[in-house]
């Protein structure tokens, strides 16, 4: 399975996925993008010995069903999906929230701004940051 240059979004909003989109495209064209739009199928759909593998997952954590916070510690649970980047991103500012993130795994807490210039931005820096990291080990 090969990572390079695909993120997996896990976003349930339509316009937060369209604005993701959008950001990406814009700054980060050559990458492919998967969008989820709900945490249920995500699991499995990474245990899948047939699907790309990506090398970053954008997080939502307010989702229906299964929420961000309980996917990221199954993710955390499955050795295929332990190492893993996970980025949670979010509109939530709550620090006990990112602090239980962080708890379960996440490497990264980004709140995501509502001003589409800076959304871009804070994307933009978190996928070139991420996406350029090697795995240890």
């Amino acid at each position: 399975m090969n990572s390079d240059g695909l993120i997996l979004v896990v976003e349930d909003s339509e316009e937060d996925t369209e604005a993701i989109q959008r950001a990406l495209s814009r700054s980060h064209p050559s990458l492919h993008v998967e969008f989820a739009p709900r945490s249920d199928a995500v699991v499995p759909r990474l245990l899948d010995p047939a699907a790309r593998t990506p090398g970053l997952v954008l997080l939502d954590l307010n989702m229906p069903g299964t929420n961000g916070l309980t996917l990221l510690s199954n993710l955390r649970a499955h050795p295929a999906c332990a190492s893993l980047t996970v980025v949670v991103f979010t509109s939530s500012t709550s620090s006990a929230e990112e602090d239980a993130c962080y708890a379960a795994g996440a490497d990264s807490y980004i709140y995501k701004p509502v001003n589409f210039e800076l959304f871009q931005t804070v994307l933009r820096g978190a996928v070139d940051f991420w996406m350029t990291q090697k795995p240890t080990g």
